[in-house]
């Protein structure tokens, strides 16, 4: 005989149910959380090394919602591998952007990207595009694109992308900036220079006599 089906029977298989899908989605994701977690580091530790001279060490850090690392070579510093993420022709656009002591653009790549087919996506693809940032000295290069009156040739019918890709490397050079800047204290004529582990060095550059 069939049991009847009763607003307390309904609730209580629902609940059944519904516990046993989280139970299964639990152990999937305990399962899977480490593969992806560790996948999702080699591809950032790929991306480092495409995007900065080879180093022997590199700490990841976050300031804000700003995300960098810093690599080593033994005890000198190699530069910083900076992610910047810019508004591009489809959505997001995420580059690493590598950044040596001297404050050259080693190299960059896409982390990732929602930009069209065929058109913005070529941003991963363009050799001549993709090859105009390495070793680009922002000292020398303007950074805009060629329409705007800058220095960068940009993907062809992809203008949008190519001035979002621009950004993203501008913004990062200034969070380069940022980290290295000096800080003056005018009263007393002193200048310090602040780096990322917080040590200080200062430096008399004017004793006001």
């Amino acid at each position: 005989m069939a049991a009847k089906s009763t607003l307390p029977n309904m609730v209580l298989c629902l609940g059944v149910t519904c516990l046993l899908c989280s139970a299964i989605l639990g152990v999937a994701y305990a399962v899977t959380e480490k593969p992806i977690r560790e996948a999702a580091a080699a591809k950032t530790s790929r991306s480092i090394g495409e995007v900065l001279p080879a180093f022997t060490s590199v700490e990841e850090i976050t300031d804000g919602d700003v995300t960098y690392f810093k690599a080593m070579a033994d005890d000198a510093l190699v530069g910083y591998a900076i992610r910047s993420t810019v508004s591009g022709f489809g959505g997001p656009l995420t580059l690493l952007v590598g950044i040596t002591a001297d404050g050259k653009v080693y190299n960059t790549t896409v982390l990732s990207h929602s930009e069209t087919p065929g058109l913005g996506a070529k941003c991963t693809t363009d050799q001549k595009f993709m090859a105009q940032w390495k070793g680009l000295d922002p000292s020398v290069a303007t950074l805009s694109v060629k329409k705007d009156g800058g220095s960068i040739d940009a993907i062809t019918a992809s203008t949008i992308t190519s001035r979002a890709y621009t950004q993203a490397v501008a913004n990062a050079l200034d969070v380069f900036r940022s980290i290295n800047r000096p800080v003056q204290n005018s009263e007393q004529g002193i200048s310090i220079d602040l780096s990322d582990d917080g040590s200080v060095a200062p430096i008399i550059i004017n004793s006001g006599v």
